[in-house]
């Protein structure tokens, strides 16, 4: 399989992480035999935000504003919910400028998958501190080192009870492939957090240093456990944990709409 159309050369610095994700997106969606017409990739602004325009294969795409791509991706959900409805965004993107759209996305439990290129820095805007930035991480613009602590994106999905929520790295292509066709599988909303090196401004978390601590979940986790899926979310610095960490039940938002049974939106609406 081609790693990219053949009509784009993809926008991204040699060696960045978002050439592995690319081509696990790719995989997971020919090994899942997704069905393209009704698969729509939607994304806000940033480096990750241009790998819809990259796919081996044509599917319906969506950009949105900077932060704004889980509001766009609500929408399409409800008006067709018969769609597969990928969000394919940064972590400055999901976690800074739409915090505040995926904390309610989540609350929810809107049926949409959500795939977080998460490199812990800013890329398209030269290298600043994203909400993921380790504390102490120094940029040009965080000269004395961030004082804020990171944002913990699983502990939030955890603690909202979401379908799904997993973490992998781009490094690892197998495991990646395998945790987005678990996502697309999940009937309700699904995080997905993809660790991803910034070979240019983030010279930190790097393929070597997340080598040294990714650790496979082992199968004596019961992912529908909450409070031990929470003692993974909050295992951060000698061992990463990728895997799935939790896993619910909850019914997914528009499975409760009683208008939708009747059909999606967008059909009544002809």
């Amino acid at each position: 399989m081609d790693l990219a159309r053949a009509d784009t050369k993809p926008a991204w610095c040699p060696g960045c992480g978002n050439y592995g994700i690319l081509k696990a997106i790719n995989a997971a969606m020919a090994e899942a035999g997704a069905d393209r017409k009704r698969l729509v990739l939607v994304s806000g602004i940033g480096q990750a935000a241009k790998l819809p325009h990259y796919l081996a294969e044509p599917a319906n795409v969506f950009n949105g504003l900077h932060g704004r791509a889980v509001p766009a991706a609500t929408g399409i959900k409800l008006a067709n919910h018969e769609l597969n409805v990928v969000v394919t965004s940064g972590d400055g993107d999901m976690y800074g400028e739409g915090g505040n759209h995926l904390l309610h996305a989540m609350r929810r439990n809107i049926g949409i998958r959500c795939f977080v290129h998460n490199n812990q820095v800013y890329g398209l805007t030269k290298g600043q501190a994203s909400p993921t930035s380790d504390s102490g991480f120094m940029t040009l613009l965080q000269s004395h080192g961030v004082m804020a602590q990171p944002f913990n994106p699983m502990a939030l999905a955890i603690i909202n009870n979401v379908t799904f929520v997993a973490r992998s790295f781009s490094g690892d292509f197998e495991h990646l492939k395998s945790m987005m066709i678990e996502a697309m599988k999940a009937d309700g909303f699904a995080l997905l957090d993809i660790l991803q090196p910034c070979v240019t401004f983030n010279k930190v978390n790097t393929f070597a240093w997340y080598r040294q601590r990714v650790k496979p979940i082992g199968p004596q986790h019961d992912p529908y456990d909450r409070r031990k899926a929470l003692d993974l979310a909050f295992m951060w610095g000698d061992e990463i944990p990728i895997g799935v960490y939790y896993r619910s039940k909850r019914p997914s938002f528009e499975s409760q709409l009683a208008l939708l049974k009747h059909g999606p939106l967008a059909a009544v609406a002809r």
